[in-house]
């Protein structure tokens, strides 16, 4: 459960999410969550799909099986993390957001 446990938390640092954060966007309570990054337990499938998911990652990373090194760069670090942001988001702060990108886009022009 080593590797599973500490790429739990690698990978929420990459994204800048703290754990209690990946428990709540996962519905997840925060101690249950706990259980799985001090490897005490391990998730069934179905929590595991939805922390993976969160997580935007495969299961098969969480748990290190996966076969490649996966070595991200700083610009796919960055969209990673704006995809994990906005898988968050309810569909109201999705228009809101829209809304202020259209117009910083409209100053960039």
């Amino acid at each position: 459960m080593e590797p599973f446990s500490s790429n739990l938390k690698r990978r929420a640092e990459q994204l800048g999410i703290s754990n209690a954060e990946v428990a709540r966007r996962a519905g997840l309570s925060d101690r249950r969550y706990e259980n799985y990054i001090t490897g005490r337990r391990e998730p069934d499938l179905a929590t595991l799909v939805r922390i993976a998911s969160v997580l935007n990652v495969s299961i098969d990373e969480l748990f290190g099986t996966h076969s490649e090194e996966n070595v991200r760069t700083t610009d796919e670090l960055f969209q990673e993390r704006l995809a994990a942001a906005l898988k968050a988001l309810q569909n109201d702060d999705l228009q809101r957001l829209l809304v202020m990108i259209e117009a910083l886009a409209a100053v960039k022009k």
